[in-house]
């Protein structure tokens, strides 16, 4: 229930019991949902006092703002996701009010969203938890986060969607819009260059201009432009000597008036630190920030001190308008929104959802004489090791964490599934009390040395130093020793598969020792189903990597060309628009597992690629067709992956960019035609000189294949 305030409350009912008695041309016009909402809020804001106004634009509790009592305008509610819906906290803190009925679905992390590489999923991630997010009255879902995997020691990459411009835009677009079909808003976040935690408020990023439009902000554009989400937040870091949150560049110049973005713009919490420039540079509305103590919201930058600027014609008129409109317009499309749908909460659709997710992004990295999928009719014992067995994953790693109404472990997946027909044995083998970690090593490798399989489960976890917001990695290894146990397991059982659970890539010394590798990331509450059912092979894998593994942390452009984490003051971003696959392909630097990669207990054949011409001109398209085989004896999804190499540029371009790419299932046998249109969009690059986007006249090639490393087809066609 939302917590209304009583005043709020008595103003609403008078606001509208007198409404449903008069007729709708008696009825005032903002109030009026047979009109537009533009006239609405054009109406609405006429009647505000200059107060009023104000007290829309900042905080009136930790995760909610005002609305305008006297006009019976509602307060807007915010929640954390953008896995699940977080639970309540008290009014003021950031403590849990410890309600009863605020355990929610757990939802896969991003990274397995984008592994997925499957808009369809992606929209049915965004409707299931608009729908929790509707049922808990939320207006605001804080998420998705589109932020550019630019290191792997960047502790908030689980909540993203990887390396990839491309492959981000298309899978938040059909998010955001299946959140928003409930009348909640999506706030797609963190706009823009938050690829750090460390002194992320007060880092200044130096990238050039054409990276920026490149890599960091096409998924942004692609939210706004192709997914129209209604509220964007702004990022804790500096962008040419300014806060992200209060920049006239990034929000004035590019999100709103390039872009046409028509939302509000919402602080992070606590990123907001001057007046004028949140006045002046397109803030519109002020979370979370930090006041002293015995001071209240009053003291927010865009409360009293606003109010003050306002009157005393320090800050603009018109500049207020525009931010009340903006919020207003939010406010209409969620909370005053009366045709919305119910919503629904830890239902069996949504648990359903969970597991579907998590099924289809899982990767299988590493599967040596068919030792996956595990089968049951051969297999008496089953060893079972590692803390992320048992250990719970929806929670820490900061804001996402969650209360979960449940949460089925690897260890009880597996035991659900098979404990009836094979002998599950656990050891912990190791700690995040390294001290503890000595101790449990021999249990481990006791029960393994006569098992028929070992199955590891390690990786990282939600704590600080590991995947978490507020803190980075301090090392690109397994921590807590895991590297020697799995050394120590396979001296006396060769038969492992390692099964990591992390948001990150990870070094891995052992990678030639093991006989099966599965990349299985954070899955909420379905985790353990999920992984059983692909272990098993009751679900094939067809999930692909959306980043880079490197073999060591000195491979990655960050760390190789580029600087992290930079100094007390700046990060250099030298890659550029190198930035991964696209380095390592254009470097030639193997990879440990290379972007788009997966592999599945089917096989696929490419057919001979064929297209309709040879020559773009003017705005023609050029259609390509590819048929793909299942010739297997499993059915099974492969992700057929378009990429452009420009043969011809005048500037440095990557070795090729993924351009295109679509998920096809196919049954033992069966066949089917792949087709992708290439248009001169696909073609250009981001002109510095001209502040736009061009393509050289000259040759491309397509390239058409299972990963960027992984090649079956190319063709080259010629722009004119």
């Amino acid at each position: 229930m939302r917590k209304t305030s009583l005043l709020l409350s008595l103003a609403v009912i008078a606001a509208w019991i007198p409404v449903r008695a008069q007729s709708s041309s008696d009825r005032p016009i903002y109030l009026d949902e047979n009109r537009p909402i533009e006239e609405r809020v054009e109406n609405a804001l006429s009647l505000l006092t200059l107060e009023e106004k104000v007290a829309l634009l900042h905080a009136q509790s930790k995760f909610s703002s005002a609305g305008v009592p006297r006009l019976g305008i509602p307060e807007l509610w915010m929640s954390d996701g953008p896995h699940g819906i977080r639970a309540e906290v008290l009014w003021n803190e950031w403590a849990e009010a410890h309600w009863t009925n605020d355990a929610c679905t757990g939802f896969p992390a991003l990274t397995c969203l984008a592994a997925t590489w499957n808009p369809q999923i992606a929209h049915l991630f965004g409707r299931s938890i608009g729908e929790e997010a509707r049922y808990r009255e939320k207006d605001v879902l804080l998420g998705p986060g589109v932020n550019i995997y630019r290191t792997p020691l960047n502790g908030r990459n689980f909540e993203y969607m990887g390396e990839d411009p491309y492959l981000s835009s298309t899978m938040v677009v059909p998010y955001v819009q299946g959140v928003q079909e409930n009348g909640v808003a999506a706030c797609v976040k963190h706009f823009v260059l938050n690829n750090q935690e460390t002194r992320r408020g007060s880092i200044n990023v130096v990238v050039s201009k054409r990276a920026l439009h490149e890599i960091y902000l096409p998924a942004f554009k692609a939210a706004v432009t192709q997914g129209h989400v209604w509220s964007i937040m702004g990022s804790y870091n500096r962008y040419l000597g300014t806060h992200c949150s209060h920049n006239d560049v990034l929000l004035n110049q590019i999100l709103k008036k390039d872009w046409g973005f028509d939302g509000a713009v919402i602080s992070d919490w606590s990123a907001v630190h001057d007046t004028m420039e949140a006045a002046n540079n397109g803030l519109d509305l002020e979370m979370g920030t930090v006041v002293p103590r015995g001071e209240s919201y009053d003291s927010y930058f865009l409360a009293k001190p606003y109010l003050e600027a306002l009157e005393s014609g320090k800050a603009r008129m018109e500049d207020l308008n525009d931010k009340a409109r903006r919020v207003l317009t939010l406010i209409f499309r969620t909370a005053m929104n009366r045709n919305k749908p119910w919503g629904s909460f830890v239902s069996e659709a949504h648990s359903r959802a969970a597991r579907s997710i998590g099924e289809e992004g899982i990767v299988l990295l590493q599967n040596k004489d068919d030792i996956l999928p595990l089968d049951p009719a051969r297999i008496r014992t089953i060893a079972v090791v590692g803390e992320n067995a048992t250990r719970s994953m929806t929670v820490g790693g900061g804001s996402s964490s969650l209360k979960v109404k449940y949460e089925i472990s690897p260890l009880q997946g597996l035991k659900d599934k098979l404990g009836d027909r094979v002998e599950i044995r656990y050891a912990q083998g190791y700690s995040h009390d390294e001290k503890k970690t000595e101790d449990l090593v021999a249990p481990a490798v006791e029960i393994a040395r006569g098992a028929d399989v070992v199955l590891y489960f390690g990786g990282l976890s939600k704590d600080r130093y590991q995947d978490s917001e507020g803190s980075d990695r301090k090392e690109y290894g397994l921590p807590f020793g895991q590297d020697a146990l799995i050394d120590a397991l396979v001296s006396v059982n060769p038969k492992v598969v390692v099964v990591l659970i992390s948001g990150n890539a990870v070094e891995m010394p052992w990678v030639d020792r093991v006989p099966g590798i599965v990349q299985a990331w954070y899955l909420g509450s379905e985790a353990g189903n999920a992984i059983t059912e692909v272990l098993t092979g009751a679900v094939n894998p067809s999930g692909r990597l959306p980043f880079t593994f490197p073999k060591k942390l000195s491979d990655s452009p960050a760390h190789s060309v580029g600087e992290y984490p930079g100094d007390d003051e700046n990060v250099h971003y030298n890659e550029g628009i190198l930035v991964g696959y696209r380095w390592f392909d254009t470097k030639q630097i193997d990879p440990l597992f290379p972007f788009g990669y997966g592999l599945s207990y089917t096989t696929f054949e490419f057919g001979r690629v064929s297209a309709d011409r040879s020559t773009i001109r003017g705005s023609q398209t050029i259609r390509l067709s590819v048929p793909v085989k299942n010739t297997g004896s499993r059915a099974g999804a492969e992700v057929v992956q378009l990429y452009i190499s420009d043969l011809d540029a005048s500037v440095e371009r990557p070795a090729k960019e993924l351009k295109g790419f679509q998920k096809v299932q196919l049954e033992p046998g069966q066949e089917k035609v792949v087709t992708f249109e290439i248009g001169p969009d696909a073609l250009k690059y981001y002109d510095e000189a001209s502040d736009g986007w061009k393509a050289d006249p000259g040759r491309f090639r397509a390239l058409i294949g299972a990963s960027s490393r992984d090649i079956r087809q190319s063709m080259e066609f010629t722009l004119e």
